[in-house]
């Protein structure tokens, strides 16, 4: 009840924090390479969105980030062009985006705290 009425939610011991503003969940495909090298440009983007700071949890399939919307989509675009500049003539992105301005996301951990 309370994150729903104030975008928070409980932390640690009655401690409260701010729900992320967005979370995406990012795929990238890139085309016209096989194997190892599809891999090799994969792992070049997981890295990139490693080293933005933001909460990040590698999948099998996507990658989740958590933070601010414009960042996000900022991030979102560079996946892309990273795939590119690695070698890829194209890509197929697929891409989920949760949003909520006025009260936040449910936060990754929120997610899947309780199935891991």
């Amino acid at each position: 009840m309370l994150a729903a009425l104030t975008g928070k939610t409980k932390k640690e011991k009655g401690e409260i924090m701010k729900r992320p503003e967005a979370s995406i969940a990012i795929q990238t495909l890139p085309q016209s390479v096989t194997g190892d090298e599809v891999l090799r440009i994969v792992d070049k983007v997981i890295e990139y969105i490693k080293s933005t700071g933001l909460k990040t949890v590698v999948g099998p399939f996507e990658t989740v980030i958590e933070g601010d919307f414009e960042k996000l989509m900022y991030i979102a675009k560079e996946c892309q062009l990273i795939c590119i500049r690695e070698g890829a003539a194209s890509l197929l992105t697929y891409i989920k985006v949760a949003y909520n301005p006025n009260g936040g996301t449910w936060s990754i951990d929120e997610k899947i705290s309780k199935h891991i």
